[in-house]
């Protein structure tokens, strides 16, 4: 073999050089390209990376953008140089299966992923990340690299828990808004008094509740005291049963000796509630002379104990309740008229059961599930009981309600007559249906015969209303409407 000549050395030296050259103009326009993908990649929002793969799919980072600094408060070589997945190792170990389980399934389904996860970086803080990406693949189809890019969502994750917190509160307003605190009712009337508690307790003013008894008027003071949000005690006095002679005892306190029987001091309603509120039920029931030093106490919130010749003094808030018609008693002389002014700064009329009939069935619910507990086991309300509640006057209020379904849970039974009810058609009713039953030809026309007797005696027991007729004979209106017209009744 003979030498290769001087020339073609030349030849050949000559193009490897421009190889070079082209090889080296080609590696700086490809460092160039990495350097512009590098400042792109560093300016996007969010963290890019790129993970080289095993042969069993686990990544190892290889490159992340600046954007790591601002998502996790590290340099890039926090995580290129542990070179593992990092973004695996700060994972919350709930997410990491779901992580995996993602990126897996699109790696063999040769699609885009898209996964939302938790990280907790070394500071213990805890992030929501948005990581979505793709799979790199050779000529072959095997997985070389994952390419993507994630954001810290966690603004968004909170707003988005905030939205599901408000809105968990406005269902819970919606399934209490017939309720507040231990009040129930959704009638005109009852929203009424819901806005006036609110407004008395946003206030210090004076208040006095009017109703007839049994209408709840305690359950609206004690509402108002949970909602002014008061330190100190709530002090009920039912001034009804306070026996004259020991009042000014009761309501300002005494000093042992202070009269026969008093042998030791003892603190009155006003000193037990300082700080708190002081509700006087059956406030008419308050003799004159009281109502003076009282009427002192409530201007100065200065009183004297019985035998004391020190004043004490007690801040208090006072509400009053009544079902007597004050300003009568004040034309009357039976109670003084600055001290009627004094209690009359904010009235609250707590409406009659018989005013709030659209509340009996939240109030009947109420109840039932009180005294039931556990007991599922006692006898449902009949229908003939709840039509009649409708029309009865209901003369105890909501104590009389209360108490017809707590004897009704205990005993299994309710007082029929009471509402006007009796308790079972007659033997003789029954015979005059069976009479006409059997002038007929067939069963169908004496079915009828017999169902139209029973609604007719239905509708004389109810005074004709159809409605109440409906509810004592379980049809709804449409059905007793039909019916109604079928027999020509």
């Amino acid at each position: 073999m003979s030498k290769p000549s001087y020339d073609d050395l030349y030849t050949n030296c000559s193009e490897l050089t421009k190889r070079l050259e082209k090889y080296e103009k080609v590696k700086l326009e490809l460092q160039a390209s990495q350097r512009q993908l590098t400042r792109l990649f560093n300016n996007l929002p969010g963290m890019a990376y790129r993970c080289s793969l095993d042969e069993n799919l686990r990544p190892t980072l290889e490159f992340v953008s600046k954007g790591c600094i601002e998502l996790f408060g590290v340099l890039p070589e926090y995580f290129t140089a542990k070179r593992n997945n990092v973004m695996e190792t700060m994972a919350h170990p709930d997410d990491l299966a779901s992580m995996r389980k993602e990126q897996d399934a699109a790696i063999a389904g040769k699609r885009p992923y898209k996964m939302l996860y938790r990280v907790i970086p070394d500071d213990n803080t805890l992030k929501w990340i948005w990581d979505q990406g793709e799979c790199v693949y050779d000529d072959d189809g095997t997985p070389l690299y994952l390419e993507g890019i994630t954001i810290d969502i966690s603004a968004q994750k909170m707003r988005e828990f905030e939205l599901l917190h408000e809105n968990q509160k406005l269902q819970e307003t919606l399934e209490d808004r017939y309720r507040f605190g231990s009040i129930i009712g959704k009638s005109p009337g009852m929203r009424e008094v819901f806005k006036l508690i609110m407004k008395a307790s946003k206030s210090n003013a004076n208040v006095i509740i009017l109703g007839e008894t049994g209408t709840g008027k305690d359950l609206v003071a004690q509402t108002i005291h949970e909602q002014t949000g008061l330190n100190g005690p709530y002090v009920p006095v039912n001034c009804g049963a306070i026996p004259a002679n020991l009042m000014e005892s009761e309501f300002f306190g005494h000093k042992r000796g202070a009269f026969s029987g008093a042998t030791s001091d003892r603190k009155g309603y006003l000193a037990a509630a300082d700080g708190g509120t002081l509700f006087l039920d059956e406030v008419g029931e308050i003799d004159l002379a009281l109502q003076v030093k009282l009427l002192r106490a409530l201007e100065s919130k200065l009183f004297t104990p019985v035998g004391a010749s020190e004043p004490m003094s007690s801040n208090f808030r006072l509400i009053a309740a009544t079902n007597r018609d004050l300003a009568q008693m004040v034309k009357e002389g039976r109670m003084r008229s600055d001290f009627f002014f004094r209690l009359h700064v904010l009235p609250i009329r707590v409406p009659p059961l018989r005013e709030r009939l659209e509340d009996l069935p939240l109030l009947c619910a109420e109840f039932m599930s009180r005294f039931l507990g556990e007991d599922a086991s006692a006898p449902p309300i009949p229908g003939k009981i709840r039509a009649a509640f409708d029309v009865h006057s209901w003369p105890g209020n909501v104590r009389e309600l209360q108490n017809v379904l707590e004897r009704y849970v205990t005993f299994g039974e309710m007082v029929l007559s009471d509402f006007g009810i009796e308790a079972a058609d007659s033997p003789h009713d029954m015979n005059e249906a069976l009479a006409a039953a059997e002038v007929c030809n067939t069963l169908t026309d004496a079915m009828d015969a017999v169902e139209r007797h029973i609604i007719l005696k239905a509708l004389e027991r109810n005074q004709w209303r159809k409605g109440l007729t409906a509810a004592d004979l379980g049809l709804n209106m449409r059905t007793m409407q039909r019916k109604l017209k079928k027999y020509g009744i």
